[in-house]
């Protein structure tokens, strides 16, 4: 469990040196990994690239190439990432019918347990399991919002005109 953590953190921190939201997520099946992948929202310029995201299409495609029924492939993963996935993310699991997230930190802005619990709105619901090496996870975020994010739009806060 905790080397599956281990391997989301070290994608985090790439997507943390990329300059984008330190996230990083594995998707396994028996004690193997199946997927992998980090957040890649400013480099793509598509908000919906989080690394949950960019897993399931993974698995979606090889399931498709290697002529596999994804809706029974989904039952069998256990998702290891670094944040609690948000609302989009934790809809998108739930819908794929996963069988267990396991998560770092807390997403206190737009965790889909913690803001909204999405289960709440699905017929189905995974396994949840937080706060596996949730220090660590926070460091990584942290370290990202000590900076600043040179792809935020810029603010539409009026600034005051020097008189």
């Amino acid at each position: 469990m905790v080397d599956f953590m281990k391997r989301a953190l070290e994608l985090a921190t790439e997507a943390l040196v990329a300059q984008e939201v330190p996230v990083g997520c594995v998707f396994t099946i028996e004690e193997n990994i199946v997927a992998e992948s980090r957040n890649c929202v400013n480099i793509t310029h598509n908000p919906t690239r989080h690394a949950e995201i960019n897993c399931i299409d993974f698995i979606l495609h090889y399931c498709k190439t290697n002529k596999i029924d994804y809706k029974c492939y989904f039952t069998n993963i256990t998702v290891y990432v670094t944040v609690e996935p948000c609302i989009m993310c934790a809809a998108a699991l739930q819908n794929l019918k996963v069988k267990e997230v396991v998560y770092g930190c807390t997403n206190d802005r737009f965790g889909g347990k913690t803001v909204l619990d999405v289960s709440n709105f699905c017929d189905h619901s995974y396994e949840l399991t937080g706060n596996l090496l949730s220090i660590e996870a926070m460091c990584l975020l942290k370290q990202f919002y000590k900076g600043t994010n040179p792809h935020a739009p810029e603010s539409k806060i009026k600034k005051k005109k020097d008189s």
